[in-house]
């Protein structure tokens, strides 16, 4: 589906991580990994740190954080917050929405339009879509778009593929009507076909989690997990990137009616370095214009990626007054997604580190 929206903005972005941080290295020590093999790996994938959330500690937990932050410092106001989107793939529980808790917690107005979204890697993307069509309506002047995930607490410590990845992270995004004109060109698809490569089997009601759903079993490379887990088909995520990613973005430039040199940052999800740059060939744009610096500072945080380098590009940096960016989100679902867009000068630009 494509989408053409005017006068929207983006307004500032936050990132959260938590304090606890781990190193690849060190990850492959506990799985007895040869070293100089692993230290050839994170050369190429991009691979040196990553955060990882207490177990007690929610996707929510960050949120809530993060927006306790940003109205004791002033840069938000809660009477100003029209619309909570809230785009997770670890809800704190199946009812009530997570959002809702939120909403209680940060002491929202009983007008403030709350909707949750099971997303992943497209989540960014398609939580800014949610927050244009909901700046049509004249009630609406202001959306705080989230995106948040534990996903380690889903990974086995004992999966070598996964676990040395994963990064836990959350971010508020501030969404805002615009009285400069400006033109967004928004597109989303979906394969459900192809939804196995990524996904956690057992929990939901389909198959519930059980003691039989929590026992390790060890794939042909030795990786253990259970049902309870999550599983990747690397090899299909990868080819589906490769496929299926660059013709959309073609599609999307035409419809934008730009080039892609035209665009100053293609400011994309961030599985591993290897990937992105291959993306970047695919699409012949320099590396340097699609940062793949996310990954190497606090793991794949999933749909957080974006908007993690959105403020790792721009954090504490004086910015052009008006710049053409290109977000893109590729993954669970299988989904793929992208908007083309200005960025101008951010009311706050901010990385919050939760401490346990």
């Amino acid at each position: 589906m494509y989408f053409s929206f005017k006068n929207k903005q983006i307004t500032g972005v936050a990132l959260i991580v938590p304090e606890n941080e781990r190193t690849f290295l060190d990850d492959m020590r506990e799985f007895n990994a040869d070293e100089k093999r692993s230290l050839r790996l994170a050369k190429v994938m991009g691979y040196d740190k990553h955060r990882i959330a207490p177990e007690n500690v929610t996707a929510s937990d960050m949120v809530e954080y993060g927006f306790n932050k940003l109205f004791q410092a002033g840069d938000l106001k809660k009477d100003d917050i029209d619309a909570l989107v809230y785009m997770t793939a670890s809800p704190d529980h199946f009812l009530p929405p997570t959002s809702r808790i939120l909403h209680g917690k940060l002491g929202l107005k009983q007008e403030t339009y709350c909707i949750d979204i099971t997303q992943g890697c497209c989540a960014f993307e398609e939580g800014l879509i949610q927050a244009f069509l909901l700046l049509d309506q004249p009630t609406i002047n202001k959306v705080a778009l989230v995106t948040t995930d534990v996903l380690s607490h889903k990974i086995s410590k004992k999966d070598r593929n996964s676990y040395p990845l994963i990064g836990d992270a959350a971010s508020i995004t501030i969404v805002e009507k615009s009285e400069s004109e400006n033109n967004i060109e928004a597109v989303i698809l979906n394969d459900g076909t192809r939804s196995d490569a990524l996904k956690i089997p057992a929990g939901g009601f389909r198959m519930p989690c059980s003691a039989e759903t929590a026992v390790l079993h060890a794939d042909e490379e030795g990786n253990e997990r259970a049902l309870d887990n999550l599983v990747m088909d690397g090899t299909a995520v990868f080819n589906f990137v490769m496929q299926d990613v660059p013709p959309m973005l073609f599609e999307l430039f035409k419809r934008a009616n730009v080039s892609k040199d035209e665009i100053d940052w293609f400011l994309f999800h961030q599985p591993n370095r290897f990937m992105l740059q291959k993306l970047a060939e695919k699409l012949e744009v320099p590396y340097e214009k699609m940062p793949s610096n996310v990954v190497e500072k606090y793991g794949n945080s999933s749909g957080t990626t974006v908007p993690a380098v959105t403020v790792l590009t721009f954090e504490g940096k004086e910015m052009a007054e008006r710049l053409k960016v290109c977000f893109s989100g590729f993954g669970v679902g299988l989904t793929w997604a992208a908007v083309i867009m200005e960025l101008g000068k951010f009311g706050f630009c901010k990385t919050f580190e939760m401490k346990a």
